[in-house]
């Protein structure tokens, strides 16, 4: 298993080759939610992500042992890879790291970039790793585990402690929870450092592997989802036994809900996190009643996102939010119509961002047209003000 001691090493390791990150409250968060919510901002680490913590004091550790080394071989959504590539790197070593074709075309690219030798295979983080260790059979390579290692553990494990060097008032931890292996050494530093903490785990509903291991549940597996870094369908055996005496409860967020998280964090903190790493606020915005006047740290575990992926996720957030709205306007089909369609549109003070008449497609009479409106609006309201207008000029309209 890992103990306390075990983190306390990994952090001497650590010392110097990754970023103390900060951790700090976000004022604009803890009043919205009515919690005070720090974050721990790991998405600042130079791979973008905290799992460099992890591969660096397991290939420290191996390259300190003396035991001769051929090379490493690691399987990963992207995360893991970088920090296993990028070290590897620096100490001299030969890096295979075998990743999901699903993966976003970043985490491939900078993997590389770190001077690893990438092979796609498979279409899940399961198969990839069953890949991986024939690999690793085959070449005589050391197989780094993403999440179920003793010291893979306790290197994640020294998040926990300097979050709570930093906050030592902390009473609650909300942490995304895929294999399991940062959740589980947080939680162990935690429990040292104060054991009457709560610490929580977050799953996206459509990979719930730990969730059903730990709970006896048997909520079925979706095929993807925007939380990559977490989408683990079998979840380590270690990292079980650590959660099952450490955990105090797992929790299941939806996709909206971590859409909503990345755009909040974008827009208010400004700083930039990929769907795993917004799994913890994701759970306090499914259920801010939980958590209401609690000291609530969370952890952005990783910022690796896609750029065309973040783009429809912040088109579909000012969706929700009412700043991009839909709208139908029925009309005669006759010149000069369109002219004051949008004249009145300017005049509500919205701003047109495409148009398109339809005529075929169209239960309305033959001498009527079907005009499409995309506008950026203020909010749910102004949508409202922007129908309304149009009503009032003799113009059917309403929002879909």
């Amino acid at each position: 298993m890992v103990s306390f001691s075990d983190i306390e090493a990994a952090a001497v390791r650590l010392a110097g080759h990754v970023l103390a990150t900060p951790c700090l409250e976000s004022r604009t968060l803890s009043q919205i939610l009515g919690a005070q919510v720090f974050l721990k901002f790991e998405n600042l680490q130079f791979t973008a992500s905290f799992k460099e913590r992890g591969a660096l004091n397991k290939l420290a550790a191996l390259v300190a042992s003396g035991v001769p080394v051929q090379g490493v071989v690691a399987a990963s959504a992207g995360n893991h890879a970088q920090g296993v590539a990028h070290h590897a790197q620096r100490l001299g070593l030969r890096a295979v790291i075998v990743m999901p074709s699903i993966t976003p075309s970043v985490k491939i690219e900078r993997t590389r970039g770190f001077g690893a030798e990438v092979v796609l295979h498979g279409e899940s983080f399961d198969q990839a790793r069953e890949h991986a260790l024939r690999l690793a059979e085959q070449q005589g390579l050391v197989f780094i585990h993403a999440f179920d290692d003793p010291l893979v553990i306790a290197g994640q494990g020294t998040i926990g402690l300097e979050m709570l060097q930093a906050q030592p008032g902390l009473d609650t931890l909300v942490i995304a929870v895929g294999g399991g292996g940062l959740i589980a050494g947080i939680a162990t530093a935690a429990r040292a450092l104060k054991p009457g903490i709560e610490v929580i785990g977050v799953q996206t509903s459509r990979f719930p592997g730990m969730v059903n291991a730990i709970k006896g549940t048997s909520h079925p597996q979706g095929a993807g989802t925007i939380a990559e870094g977490i989408a683990v369908g079998r979840p380590g055996e270690i990292t079980q036994a650590i959660i099952r005496t450490q955990v105090d409860d797992l929790v299941l967020v939806d996709e909206g809900d971590i859409e909503q998280a990345i755009v909040m964090l974008l827009e208010i903190e400004k700083t930039l996190v990929e769907g795993a790493g917004a799994a913890g606020l994701a759970a306090l915005l499914k259920d801010p009643a939980r958590f209401a006047g609690r000291q609530v740290g969370l952890v952005l575990c990783g910022g690796n996102i896609d750029p065309l992926l973040l783009a429809a996720i912040l088109e579909r957030g000012m969706v929700r939010a009412g700043r991009l709205a839909r709208i139908r306007v029925a009309a005669r089909d006759a010149p000069g119509i369109l002219a004051r369609i949008t004249a009145l549109v300017a005049d509500a003070g919205a701003n047109i961002d495409e148009v398109h008449h339809q005529r075929a497609f169209s239960t309305l009479s033959v001498q009527s047209v079907e005009i499409e409106l995309v506008l950026q609006t203020r909010n749910p309201a102004h949508v409202q003000e922007v129908l309304a207008r149009l009503n009032a000029a003799g113009f059917e309209s309403r929002a879909y």
